[in-house]
């Protein structure tokens, strides 16, 4: 082979090295909001100096990677005029597409008819293996629309927004009852339970973790000064929204003690039907209610597994109740 063959052969693995680098680095930057040269170098295995030059190669291609200097600078992918392409693996372009799916029936307003629209242009792009195994879910999935409030996107976005950038947030807020308040809040976690989304943050002016309604916030703008994050109420949102939605939405409360292994009850009750507490091996401890006693003992019924009530008394007798009355229809 030549010389000038071997400056070829060298200069074109070298272009295909740089290249996949740049994509690999786009890849990054798409991930996280902000990267410093040190931690991209380490990741793709070059040094800082290498980094600068691949920025400025993205730049050049028209991408808007900001940098900021100093020691607590690093990179950011900023927003264009034209939304990068997106560099998804098959398994991330299927849970993309079946995410707008379900999104088209979601609660969030206006979210239907973006998502469609944003389906149609991914499935443009889609490999036919990929289409495939998208629109099998679509013909062999029916789902049941189910009542209850919706979100506006941009209120939903400009929520989490500040979780992500832990900015104060103020928002104008109506409680269960209509009551108006303007709350000042450290924003931690959106929740999402059913049709419903809740804002977990810490309350500036009660001192104290709350739990909001989407639906019922409407947020001031600019956003406030920036937070140190608290941890998380009693280590675990989802428990923490669970307990808290539940206490305001039953009329009754009850703590019944079952004679099973938490993992078997966990597959027979809902999220939503209250929250379970290992006790031993062979038991566990279900913090539940609902409106109607009546109705909530003969829901223990249907547990299938031996129980005591704790709590409260009433249950007991609507249990006594219950069980004279199946006794009497044994013949």
């Amino acid at each position: 082979m030549r010389n000038d063959s071997f400056r070829d052969y060298w200069h074109a693995c070298g272009m295909l090295e740089t290249s996949a680098r740049l994509l690999r680095l786009l890849s990054l930057l798409q991930m996280h909001r902000d990267w410093s040269g040190r931690e991209l170098a380490g990741r793709l295995d070059v040094s800082t100096r290498t980094v600068r030059h691949d920025v400025e190669r993205l730049r050049s291609l028209g991408y808007p990677v900001h940098a900021t200097p100093g020691v607590a600078g690093g990179y950011r992918l900023g927003a264009g005029a034209a939304l990068p392409p997106l560099l998804l693996d098959d398994d991330e372009a299927v849970a993309v597409a079946v995410g707008l799916r379900t999104a088209a029936g979601g609660s969030v307003t206006g979210m239907a008819e973006t998502s469609v629209r944003a389906l149609a242009k991914l499935e443009q792009v889609l490999p036919s293996r990929l289409r495939h195994r998208v629109d099998a879910v679509a013909t062999y999935t029916v789902p049941i629309p189910g009542p209850g409030p919706t979100v506006a996107a941009d209120v939903l976005t400009t929520l989490a927004g500040a979780c992500r950038d832990g900015e104060r947030l103020r928002f104008d807020y109506r409680d269960h009852d209509g009551t108006a308040s303007l709350r000042d809040v450290e924003p931690h976690r959106l929740v999402s339970w059913g049709r419903r989304w809740y804002l977990v943050g810490w309350d500036t002016g009660r001192a104290d973790w709350r739990t909001f309604r989407v639906d019922r916030v409407e947020p001031r703008t600019p956003t406030g000064p920036r937070f140190v994050p608290r941890d998380p109420p009693e280590g675990d949102v989802a428990a923490y929204v669970t307990r808290g939605v539940t206490v305001t939405v039953w009329r009754h409360r009850a703590r019944i003690r079952l004679h099973a292994p938490v993992e078997v009850i966990a597959e027979r009750l809902p999220p939503a039907a209250g929250l379970l507490e290992a006790l031993d091996e062979n038991s566990c401890l279900l913090d539940t209610g609902a409106d109607s006693l009546e109705m909530l003992a003969g829901y223990l019924g249907m547990l299938s597994v031996d129980f005591d009530v704790t709590e409260p008394p009433e249950l007991v007798e609507q249990v006594r109740t219950l069980a004279d009355r199946y006794r009497r229809a044994t013949p």
